[in-house]
């Protein structure tokens, strides 16, 4: 849990970041591999979907982050690839998707702790907004753009596993916190044998 502190800016939206992200690390606790592939919404999104889409964004915003800054192009295969972000394929588990997850969660909390807010950069070209060619911004724009994101996607998996079986992921969050039951709040037991059970 992020709770109300005085910090940088920066560590700040770092704070705001994971806690999107225990959200949506949280989420798949107690399914089995085939409800993590369920789309029980109207949309193709799966619990496993969305927490491989979360890997590939953050990958993208380490680049992003990294001493050669955003990308000055997008091509078909960047298309493509973003298109086939949103579903796991053949061969790919969502255990699979929450170890990488994990590996990378550290590195993206140092690179937004460590970026300087206020530094001018380039923003990548959105050409699905109009935009074809990089934009000047500030590093701040990026920084709350990944919060914006992850939130956003934090959002999905929850309605998404509510759909598959009732539970929220706050009661998810808080039962992988180890937090005792109380009259607001009964830990959740997952049965043996499914996700990080």
């Amino acid at each position: 849990m992020f709770l109300p502190a005085v910090a940088t800016e920066s560590a700040t939206l770092a704070g705001y970041a994971d806690q999107q992200i225990e959200a949506l690390r949280a989420a798949p606790l107690g399914l089995t591999e085939e409800q993590a592939r369920e789309t029980p919404c109207r949309s193709a999104l799966s619990v496993g979907g969305i927490l491989k889409h979360i890997v590939y964004g953050i990958r993208g915003t380490l680049r992003d982050l990294g001493p050669e800054g955003a990308r000055t192009q997008l091509d078909e295969a960047d298309f493509a690839e973003h298109a086939q972000s949103f579903a796991l394929g053949e061969g790919e588990t969502t255990a699979g998707v929450l170890a990488e997850l994990d590996e990378l969660r550290p590195q993206l909390l140092a690179a937004l702790e460590a970026a300087d807010p206020g530094a001018e950069v380039l923003a990548p070209p959105a050409p699905w907004l109009g935009q074809d060619r990089p934009t000047p911004t500030s590093r701040r724009y990026a920084l709350v753009h990944v919060v914006e994101e992850l939130a956003r996607h934090a959002g999905h998996i929850d309605i998404i596993r509510e759909q598959i079986d009732g539970l929220t992921v706050p009661t998810l969050v808080l039962t992988r916190a180890g937090a005792p039951a109380n009259p607001f709040f009964e830990p959740y037991v997952p049965a043996p044998g499914t996700i990080d059970a």
